[in-house]
C-alpha cells in the first residue's frame, strides 16, 4: 500500500471515530438529562424523577387475579404460571430444591467465592448482633416498672429475585439477620432457569445462612405462595426481599394478611459530589448502581460545572468498557440525571427532596454533612466508600427503601425480625400513684369500669 493511500484511510478512519465520538457525546447529553436545582420542589420532584413505585398502580389489577388464583388452585396456579411467564415447567415434586441439588452446586462454585460468602455472611452477623438486645427495663416511679422484650417472628419468607442478574448477596442481607434474632424458620423462593435449576451461588448463600427451604417459584406468583401457603409452599408471617414491580404489587397486595418489609424496588444512587471530587470516581459509581437494571436510578448532584462537563465528556468511554453496558444506556436514558446547585447546601437539600436508596458523599469534610443528610437508606462517606462495599462485605444491609420511601421506611434490620411487646408491672406504691391521673382520664372518657377495676385494688390493699 503506498504512503498515500494509507495517509487517505488513516485520515478516513480518524474522521469516523471524530463522528462516532460526536454521536456518542449527542447520544449521552440526550441520555442523561441536565436540570437546574431551582426547578426542584417538594411538589414537583415526581415530574423530574420516575420512581417505581408511580409504575406499580399500571399493574395492580393483574397481579390481584395471581394472588387469587394462587389463593384458589395453590400449587397447579404456581405450576401454571412459572410455565407462562419463566417458560420452565415444572412437576410438583421440582418445586422445592433437594439436598442433591445443594451439594451439587457446591461443587460448582469456586472455593474462593464460598470463602467470600463466609466472611461477608460473618460481617453481616456481627454488624446486626450490635443492634440486638434482650429487652429495655425503667422504672418510671416508684413501683411502676415498665419493660420491652423482643421475641422473633416465628416464620419468615424471602424473595431472591432472578433473571438481569444472580443475587446471593441479597440471601445473606435477609437471612442472616432472622439468623440473629433466632427466627424459627425461614423459608425462600427464586425464579428458576431453564434447566429447571436456581443458581448455585443464590443456593450455596442459602445453605450458608441457615435457610430451611427453598422453592423454585419466582414474581408475584411467589409472593403469593408465601402469603396464603400451598400444598407445597409453607404460609409465613412476614415477606422479605426485593424484586421487580411485580414483586413489589403483590407485597402491597398481600400486606393486609403477612406483614412486608420495607419497599425494595429497583436500585437508585445519588452522588453528592463537589470541586475536589474525582470525575472517574462519580462515573464509575454511578454506572456501579445503575447496571442492575434498566429501571434503576443514578443521579449526580453537583455545583461544581467543571464536573458536570467531565461526566459529558467521558461517561460514554466508561459505559462501551462495561459489560452490561446495554442495560446502563437504557437506564440512564429514562432514569439518569445531573443536577446542577448553587452550593453543597443546595446539593443536600435536593438530596433531601429524592430521598433515594444510596447516597454517596464525595465531597470534602463528608463527615460533617451526615447530620444534614435527612432522607436515604444509606449513606457512603468520601472516596474510599463507594457503595458496593456496602452491597457485599461491610456488614451493613443492602436492602434499603426505594422509591423515596426513606423519608419514611428504614433500611433492613433486626427489629424488622421481632416483635416487640410491652410488659408492665406495678406494685402497692405504683398503684397507688398512677390511681388518680389514671381514673380521671378514664372518667372523662366515659369508662367507668376501667376506673373501676382500679378502685377496687386500691380498696382491697387499704382495708
Amino acid at each position: 500500500m503506498s504512503q498515500d493511500k494509507y495517509c487517505l484511510l488513516k485520515k478516513s478512519y480518524n474522521k469516523k471515530i471524530r463522528i462516532r465520538k460526536f454521536y456518542l457525546l449527542y447520544k449521552f447529553v440526550k441520555i442523561m438529562r441536565v436540570i437546574e436545582a431551582s426547578n426542584l420542589t417538594e411538589s414537583n420532584v415526581d415530574n423530574y424523577i420516575i420512581r417505581s413505585y408511580q409504575q406499580i398502580e399500571d399493574i395492580r389489577n393483574d397481579v390481584e387475579k395471581i394472588i387469587n388464583e394462587v389463593k384458589k388452585n395453590g400449587d397447579k396456579a404456581i405450576i401454571n404460571f412459572t410455565q407462562k411467564f419463566d417458560e420452565v415447567k415444572l412437576t410438583k415434586d421440582e418445586i422445592i430444591v433437594t439436598k442433591a441439588e445443594i451439594n451439587e452446586a457446591y461443587e460448582t462454585i469456586s472455593q474462593e467465592l464460598i470463602d467470600s460468602f463466609r466472611l461477608a455472611i460473618n460481617n453481616i452477623k456481627k454488624f446486626h448482633e450490635f443492634q440486638k438486645k434482650d429487652s429495655l427495663v425503667l422504672e418510671l416511679n416508684k413501683g411502676v416498672r415498665v419493660e420491652q422484650i423482643f421475641r422473633p417472628i416465628e416464620k419468615i419468607g424471602i424473595y431472591i429475585p432472578g433473571g438481569l442478574a444472580v443475587y446471593p448477596s441479597s440471601v445473606m442481607m435477609t437471612a442472616c439477620p432472622a439468623k440473629v434474632v433466632k427466627v424459627k424458620e425461614i423459608f425462600m423462593c427464586s425464579p428458576p432457569n431453564k434447566e429447571k435449576k436456581i443458581d448455585p451461588a443464590v443456593l450455596v448463600a442459602a445453605n450458608e445462612c441457615g435457610v430451611d427451604k427453598i422453592y423454585k417459584i419466582g414474581g408475584a406468583q411467589a409472593i403469593a405462595a408465601m402469603a396464603f401457603g400451598t400444598e407445597t409452599v409453607k404460609q409465613v408471617y412476614k415477606i422479605f426481599g426485593p424484586g421487580n414491580k411485580w414483586v413489589n404489587a403483590a407485597k402491597n397486595l398481600v400486606n393486609n394478611f403477612v406483614a412486608i418489609d420495607n419497599p425494595a424496588g429497583p436500585s437508585e444512587i445519588l452522588i453528592i459530589a463537589d470541586e475536589f471530587a474525582n470525575y472517574e470516581y462519580v462515573i464509575a459509581d454511578l454506572l456501579s448502581q445503575v447496571e442492575h437494571d434498566p429501571e434503576n436510578l443514578g443521579i449526580v448532584v453537583t455545583h461544581s460545572e467543571n464536573l458536570v462537563n467531565k461526566i459529558q465528556e467521558y461517561i460514554e468511554e466508561f459505559i462501551h468498557n462495561y459489560e452490561r453496558s446495554d442495560i446502563i444506556s437504557k437506564a440512564l436514558e429514562k432514569k439518569g440525571l445531573i443536577i446542577k446547585t448553587k452550593n453543597l447546601d443546595d446539593s443536600i437539600r435536593v438530596s433531601n427532596l429524592i430521598a433515594p436508596e444510596h447516597i454517596e458523599l464525595l465531597i470534602k469534610n463528608p463527615r460533617n454533612f451526615v447530620n444534614k443528610i435527612l432522607n436515604a437508606g444509606a449513606i457512603f462517606l468520601g472516596e474510599n466508600t463507594p457503595v458496593p462495599l456496602g452491597d457485599y462485605t461491610a456488614g451493613i444491609n443492602h436492602i434499603l427503601p426505594t422509591g423515596g420511601t426513606a423519608k419514611m421506611y428504614s433500611g433492613l434490620n433486626i427489629f424488622d425480625f421481632l416483635k416487640i411487646i410491652n410488659v408492665l408491672e406495678c406494685d402497692f406504691d405504683g398503684l397507688k400513684f398512677l390511681l388518680k391521673p389514671t381514673g380521671n382520664i378514664a372518667e372523662f372518657e366515659g369508662l367507668y369500669g376501667h376506673k373501676k377495676a382500679l378502685e377496687l385494688r386500691f380498696k382491697d390493699k387499704t382495708k
